[in-house]
């Protein structure tokens, strides 16, 4: 090959695949890092035991969604004593319900503790 024929060298590298055990660590690192910059109303640390959003969820997701209002749960007592709430309960616990028909297996919609009887419970529906 002459320098003017417009011809380059090129260099093979060959490099060994890394492990599995390597890879099952790059895998580990990056749920660990991906769990740590989720929002609170993604993680434990946001959601109430009793089913819902608590505080720090509500806020970290207003925080994400601007714009959004999240309100706490309505129980039959403040149900009572205002129309705007009752109506708001109502529409949450038709909303819900239908869900849970649709969206869910007969093992979650059974389950005392999944995440949408937790929070069909904290509604009182």
């Amino acid at each position: 090959m002459t320098p003017d024929s417009g011809l380059e060298r090129f260099t093979l590298v060959i490099v060994e695949k890394p492990k599995k055990v390597f890879i099952k660590t790059l895998v580990e690192e990056r749920t660990e890092n991906i769990m740590a910059s989720a929002a609170a109303w993604q993680r434990k640390e946001g959601k109430n035991q009793k089913g819902g959003l608590n505080e720090a969820g509500r806020k970290s997701y207003e925080r994400e969604h601007p714009g959004s209002n999240l309100k706490a749960p309505v129980k039959k007592e403040q149900a009572k004593k205002s129309p705007k709430s009752a109506s708001r309960r109502k529409s949450f616990c038709a909303r819900m319900e239908g869900m849970k028909k649709v969206n869910t297996s007969s093992k979650t919609a059974n389950d005392p503790n999944s995440r949408i009887n937790k929070s069909l419970r904290a509604w009182d529906c």
